[in-house]
């Protein structure tokens, strides 16, 4: 594999997420861990563009990492549990049982997500830490400046630190309460791998990957929460499209997108998930979320989307969620049914002129109402939001096509 920056980045960001988890376990401290995976990806920079990259990288950077943080533990002549607990690396004694949690960064995930710190100081740090996404990303998730996130993130490592939060299994009754910090955590990891931020790859796989893996785990492990499978039913209908996403490096919008190309055992089984979740009869916004991808996937054509239902199902989610995020998505189906005008009265209303896709939105129905000087300034104003390069480069040639 070849050695260059950008490869031992990608290998690096692909990593991050089990390599942080597995310090943590270790170490239980997420500051260590943390200091210790910047340091091993350092140390892969200086060695990797010219020996290559390893045929195990998570292997080289897990143990560069461990190493790197004994010997933090060593200047700090920390002779405690910790510095006894960095020597368990070389003890290949089975572990002991890991309780209903197995999966590494699934713990990591239901741990960041302790009830003592407040709900979008769980999220942004799980984000931070499992997701591997930057200070930036998750900024622009949240729709807050860089420089909030950033202090959202060290104050919630703090209150770990001075709640002396465990990095421990956790136990049967401590996932409920956590479920829904876990379910918001996995959703946006697997959107930020669908419209990436940043120059690079306008879709990480490895991160959609990773959240559909997880949530599977979940599954496994909760296989009675209905929220659980409509958020798997969600993210296995989306990913069933991604291949279709992207074309000579342009997004290809829902509508226009080869439905052959799509994967239909996905959305057979994205399909299964939503009529089981319809028999609970116990719906949340995960579910709900699935019924409407379930509704587009059904359709052979775009023509042929039952718009009516999608729209009744975002009236149910409204009740659930009546955030202006989801009233953005509302007043793009109305458009279908009661056409741009009507649409474009209720995303006027909506406090997001800092969210790239409000603009996006309103920038197609001006286009479509032929307001076209207006639909040019909404296009720019959408360019000039959004980070995804394949996003911007159909956002451009959607505005040339304007005379």
């Amino acid at each position: 594999m070849p050695g260059g920056t950008a490869a031992v980045e990608r290998v690096f960001r692909e990593e991050y997420g089990r390599l942080i988890a597995s310090l943590v376990r270790r170490f239980g401290d997420i500051d260590i861990a943390e200091e210790a995976a910047g340091e091993a990806l350092v140390a892969a920079l200086e060695k990797w563009p010219e020996s290559g990259v390893p045929p195990n990288p998570g292997g080289w950077l897990t143990i560069t990492a461990g190493n790197r943080a004994i010997d933090r533990i060593r200047r700090e002549k920390q002779r405690d549990a910790k510095h006894q607990a960095a020597f368990m690396h070389y003890d290949d004694t089975p572990h002991e049982p890991t309780g209903p949690v197995e999966d590494d960064r699934l713990r990591l995930l239901f741990t960041c997500c302790h009830p003592a710190l407040a709900p979008e100081a769980r999220i942004a740090l799980t984000l931070r830490l499992l997701g591997g996404l930057t200070v930036p990303e998750i900024a622009q998730a949240f729709l807050v400046p860089e420089t909030t996130m950033a202090q959202r993130i060290t104050r919630a490592k703090k209150k770990i630190a001075a709640a002396k939060v465990p990095y421990r299994v956790p136990e049967g009754a401590d996932l409920p309460e956590r479920l829904g910090g876990v379910l918001a955590v996995l959703f946006l990891v697997f959107n930020e791998g669908y419209l990436a931020t940043g120059d690079g790859d306008p879709v990480r796989a490895e991160l959609t990957g990773e959240a559909v893996r997880l949530t599977r785990v979940l599954r496994r492990l909760l296989p009675e929460e209905p929220e659980v499978a409509g958020l798997l039913g969600l993210l296995l209908l989306i990913e069933a499209r991604r291949e279709a996403r992207v074309r000579n490096g342009q997004l290809v919008p829902l509508g226009e997108q080869d439905r052959v190309g799509w994967h239909r055992g996905l959305i057979a089984e994205g399909h299964d998930l939503v009529r089981e979740c319809l028999a609970i009869n116990r719906p949340g916004r995960y579910q709900i979320l699935a019924a409407i991808n379930a509704v587009h996937t059904d359709a052979p054509n775009a023509s042929d989307t039952d718009w009516s239902q999608v729209v009744a199902l975002y009236d149910q989610l409204t009740r659930l969620d009546p955030s202006p995020i989801v009233a953005l998505n509302r007043a793009v189906a109305v458009a279908e049914l009661d056409g741009p005008k009507v649409a474009l009265t209720l995303i006027d209303r909506l406090p997001l002129t800092g969210y790239h896709a409000w603009h996006v939105a309103r920038a197609d129905m001006l286009r479509r109402l032929g307001r076209t000087a207006e639909a040019k300034d909404s296009y720019d104003a959408a360019i000039a939001a959004t980070q995804n390069s394949a996003e911007r480069a159909y956002l451009s040639r959607k505005r040339g096509e304007l005379v």
